[in-house]
């Protein structure tokens, strides 16, 4: 019998200016009524390739302060022009900030795809605001597979 491998990827990306899942859910909050209803969206410069793949259950992995934090379920992507005239990709997204087990990540431009298999699990409701761990304590227990 073999092993079922998820036929989606996700995204990761960096959460900048934010130091905190609260800080992204306020931002959020504040920018919801631009957006479509039960939507929060997150606009990028490149449209991703593999689009039917993160659209067949991928979400949007956040990296707050050098940590995966928190994910969002991908619902959708638009095709969106900026000011300038470029198009860009809209990251269509469930409004529902979901914590994920704390995993440090070093910085990197854009985006990144990430499989499914080695994506943060999500918290479990009851510790959903507990405090990450210090950066190099979740380094550390990463490196020796805890994490």
């Amino acid at each position: 019998m073999g092993v079922c491998v998820p036929e989606f990827v996700n995204l990761l990306k960096l959460c900048v200016g934010a130091d905190s899942v609260e800080d992204l859910e306020a931002w959020q909050d504040s920018q919801s009524h631009r957006w479509p209803k039960g939507h929060a969206v997150h606009v990028t410069r490149m449209w991703p390739k593999r689009a039917e793949e993160l659209l067949d259950g991928g979400s949007l992995y956040w990296v707050i302060k050098g940590m995966v934090l928190a994910r969002q379920k991908l619902l959708g992507l638009e095709r969106v022009a900026g000011g300038d005239g470029i198009q860009r990709c809209a990251l269509l997204l469930a409004p529902e900030v979901i914590r994920t087990e704390p995993v440090p990540r070093r910085p990197f431009q854009g985006w990144r795809y990430l499989a499914a298999e080695e994506s943060p699990r999500d918290l479990p409701k009851t510790r959903q605001k507990e405090e990450a761990l210090p950066e190099d304590l979740a380094r550390a227990l990463a490196e020796i597979g805890l994490r």
